[in-house]
C-alpha cells in the first residue's frame, strides 16, 4: 500500500493507519460525500433532485395562509386560501347581520418593482416570526371573520333607514360636504400622486419622505378604512386595487417603527377587519413580521428606527434614547397582529414594554419622554403630553376599553398617570382657561401644544370608568380643555389653530413666535369634538367642527388638493405644498363621525389607533389569542 511507503511510518493496524490518521482519512471522505450530496440541492434549479431524496409531506389545512403570510407563495397561486374570511358588503350594500334593520344612507416614497415570491421570501427570512408547529395555538392562522361579525353590537355603517325618510336637515348637508371633501382630496391625490407617499398639491406631483424606508402609498393605506365609512365605494376599490397590485415590503431603507405602525399597520388592519379582505390581513401581518428587529435591544424596549435591509434596529449609539409616545403606541396593532397571525411573538413584544414600565420608578408618577433601550433608565426629565408622550396615553386608556375592559393593569396605569398630570402638569390662566403645561425637571412651560389637545377627548373618553367621585370632574375637565383648544382656533386670523400656544405675559392660548403658528391640517381638536359631542350631545362641539370645515375650504383648499398654511395669524397665508395622509386618515373621519349618528363605528364596538384607524373591541366570552386577563 502507498501509505507503506511513508519514510518512518510503521503499521498500526490491519489496514496499516495509526488511530489519529483513521480519524482524519473518516473526517475528509464524510466531507467529501457531505459536499457532493449536498450540492445536489445549492444547484440552481434542483427541485426535481431534492424530490428524488425527499419525500412528500402531506398538505395540512390551512397551511397555504400560513405559507403568504411567512413570506412564500403557496403552492397553487391562482386559487384562494383554504376557507378565506367572507368579505364584508362593499360600502353601502347591505351587511346580513344588520339586514333585519331599516337601513338609513349616511350623507411618498418611489413606487417600488413588482416582487416575486422569490424575493419576497427572501426579503423576510431574516425578520420572520418564529414557524407555528403543529398543536401551537392558531397554527392554520385562520379568523373566523364571520363570528366576529355577529358579535359586534352595531352595524359598522350604523342603523340606516332609506334617504328618502332622511330629513334634508342641516346637518345631513354638513355631513355630504366633509364627504366631498374627502373625495376632492382623494382624487387630487390620485390624479397628480397615485403610489406616492403624499401629494403635493402646490406643484402637483407627489411626496416620498423619509420616514417609511421605502414602503409606498401612506395615502392610500390610511384613506382605506374612511372611503369605506363615507361608502365611497369606486375609491374604496381604486384603493383596495392599488394594494394588491403595487404595495411592495421588499424594501430596504431605514423606517420609523411608530409611523409605520400607526400608519400602514393601523390602516391595513382596519380595513380587513371592515371588509374581511384577505390581502389587508395578510400584508399587515408581513409587515409587522418586518417591524420585529427592532425589539431586538438590551431591555426589549424597541428603538425608532428600523432597517428594513439589514433586519437590524437604527440609531445603535449606547447614548440615544427611545421615546415614550412611539414605543408606548403600539399595543394595539400588536395585540391584534397575534389575534389575526396566531403567533404570540407581538403581543409578547408589547407586554414586555408595559413590564418595564411597571419597574422603573417614575418621578413624582410622571412619565418623561425619552428612555434608554439599553439600560432602561429614563433619560431627561421632560414630560409631556404634547409631542413625544401624547399617544402613551391614549393607549393605555384605549387598551382597557379593547380588551372588553379586562386590561386591568392598562386601567390602573393609565389613571395613575392622570392623576400625576393633574397634580403636576394642570393649570388655570387668569382668564380662566384650563391646559396641561409640559415639565422640565420640575420647571413648567406654560404652553399647550396642538398634539396635546386630543387630551380632551381622551379624558372624556375614560371618564365613564373613573372612581364614581372622579366621574363628573373628569367630564368637566374633558370640557374645558376642549375648549381652550377651540380658543386657539378661535382666536386667530384663519380660525385655524397654531401648533403651539402659550400662556404668559397676557397672552393666552395664541403662538408666540413665527415659527410655532403653522397648521399642518392637524386632527386633534376635532377628535375631541367628536369625543365629547358622542358623549355630551351638546350641539356646541357640531358649531365649533363646522367652523373648522368653513376654515379649511377657505384657507388651505387649492386647485389640486388641501394643504397646510404657514401662519394661522395671516389672512392671506402662503401654502406648505403638502396634503398629509392624516388628514384624509384623521381630520376629515373625525368631522364626517360628528356629523354622523353615533352607532357609525359605535364607540361600544371600536376604538380608534392614533391615527384614528378603528380596531374592534375584544367581545368574545374567551380572552382569544392576544388578550389575557391582567
Amino acid at each position: 500500500m502507498l501509505m507503506r511507503k511513508v519514510p518512518g511510518f510503521v503499521p498500526a493496524s490491519p489496514w496499516g493507519l495509526r488511530l489519529p490518521q483513521k480519524f482524519l482519512f473518516l473526517l475528509f471522505l464524510s466531507g467529501l460525500v457531505t459536499l457532493c450530496f449536498g450540492a445536489l440541492f445549492l444547484l440552481p434549479h434542483s427541485s426535481r433532485l431534492k424530490r428524488l431524496f425527499l419525500a412528500p409531506r402531506t398538505q395540512q389545512p390551512g397551511l397555504e395562509v400560513v405559507a403568504e403570510i411567512a413570506g412564500h407563495a403557496p403552492a397553487r397561486e391562482q386559487e384562494p386560501p383554504p376557507n378565506p374570511a367572507p368579505a364584508a358588503p362593499a360600502p353601502g350594500e347591505d351587511d346580513p347581520s344588520s339586514r333585519a334593520s331599516p337601513r338609513r344612507r349616511k350623507g411618498g416614497l418611489r413606487r417600488t418593482r413588482p416582487t416575486g415570491p422569490r424575493e419576497e421570501a427572501t426579503a423576510a427570512r431574516g425578520n420572520s416570526i418564529p414557524a407555528s408547529r403543529p398543536g401551537d395555538e392558531g397554527v392554520s392562522f385562520r379568523f373566523d371573520f364571520n363570528a366576529f361579525r355577529s358579535r359586534l353590537r352595531h352595524p359598522v355603517l350604523g342603523m340606516r333607514a332609506d334617504e328618502s325618510q332622511e330629513p334634508q336637515s342641516r346637518v345631513r348637508a354638513q355631513r355630504e360636504k366633509v364627504k366631498e371633501m374627502m373625495q376632492f382630496a382623494w382624487q387630487s391625490y390620485k390624479r397628480y400622486a397615485m403610489g406616492k407617499n403624499e401629494l403635493r398639491p402646490l406643484t402637483k406631483d407627489g411626496y416620498e419622505g423619509n420616514m417609511f424606508g421605502g414602503l409606498s402609498g401612506a395615502t392610500v393605506i390610511d384613506s382605506l378604512d374612511t372611503l369605506y365609512l363615507m361608502e365611497l365605494k369606486e375609491e374604496f376599490q381604486e384603493a383596495k386595487a392599488w394594494v394588491e397590485e403595487s404595495f411592495h415590503l421588499n424594501v430596504s431603507g431605514e423606517a420609523s417603527l411608530f409611523e409605520v405602525n400607526i400608519r400602514y399597520i393601523g390602516g391595513l388592519l382596519s380595513a380587513f377587519y371592515l371588509t374581511g379582505e384577505e390581502v389587508f390581513r395578510i400584508k399587515a401581518i408581513r409587515l409587522g413580521e418586518k417591524l420585529l428587529p427592532a425589539f431586538n435591544t438590551p431591555t426589549g424596549i424597541p428603538k425608532g428606527v428600523v432597517s428594513f435591509k439589514s433586519g437590524s434596529w437604527g440609531w445603535a449609539t449606547a447614548g440615544s434614547s427611545s421615546i415614550l409616545a412611539e414605543f408606548g403606541s403600539l399595543h394595539l396593532e400588536f395585540l391584534h397582529l397575534t389575534e389575526l397571525s396566531g403567533n404570540q411573538v407581538f403581543a409578547e413584544k408589547v407586554r414586555n414594554i408595559r413590564k418595564v414600565l411597571r419597574k422603573i420608578e417614575k418621578p413624582f408618577g410622571l412619565y418623561p419622554n425619552f428612555l434608554s433601550p439599553v439600560s432602561g433608565n429614563w433619560v431627561q426629565h421632560h414630560v409631556s403630553v404634547g409631542g413625544l408622550g401624547d399617544s402613551f396615553y391614549e393607549y393605555l386608556i384605549k387598551s382597557w376599553l379593547m380588551s372588553g375592559k379586562t386590561d386591568m393593569e392598562a386601567k390602573n396605569m393609565y389613571y395613575e398617570a392622570l392623576e400625576a398630570i393633574e397634580t403636576y402638569l394642570l393649570n388655570v390662566s387668569p382668564g380662566g382657561l384650563t391646559y396641561i403645561a409640559e415639565w422640565r425637571g420640575g420647571i413648567l412651560d406654560h404652553k399647550m401644544g396642538h398634539l396635546a389637545c386630543f387630551s380632551g377627548g381622551m379624558i372624556a373618553l375614560g371618564a365613564e370608568d373613573a372612581k364614581e367621585e372622579k366621574r363628573a370632574h373628569y367630564r368637566e375637565l374633558a370640557a374645558q380643555i376642549t375648549k381652550t383648544c377651540h380658543e386657539s382656533y378661535a382666536r386667530s386670523d384663519t380660525k385655524l389653530g397654531p401648533e403651539a400656544f402659550w400662556f404668559n405675559s397676557g397672552r393666552e392660548a395664541i403662538a408666540t413666535q413665527l415659527s410655532e403658528s403653522y397648521y399642518i391640517l392637524r386632527p386633534e381638536v376635532v377628535e375631541s369634538y367628536m369625543y365629547l359631542w358622542r358623549q355630551t350631545h351638546n350641539p356646541i362641539y357640531r358649531e365649533w367642527g363646522w367652523e373648522v370645515v368653513l376654515a379649511l375650504e377657505k384657507y388651505c383648499r387649492t386647485e389640486a388638493g388641501f394643504s397646510g398654511i404657514q401662519d394661522v395669524y395671516s389672512s392671506t397665508p402662503s401654502h406648505d405644498n403638502k396634503q398629509q395622509s392624516f388628514f384624509l386618515a384623521e381630520t376629515l373621519k373625525y368631522l364626517y363621525l360628528l356629523f354622523s349618528e353615533d352607532d357609525l363605528l359605535s364607540l361600544e364596538d371600536w376604538v380608534f389607533n392614533t391615527e384614528a384607524h378603528p380596531l374592534p373591541v375584544n367581545h368574545s366570552d374567551s380572552s382569544g389569542r392576544a388578550w389575557g386577563r391582567h
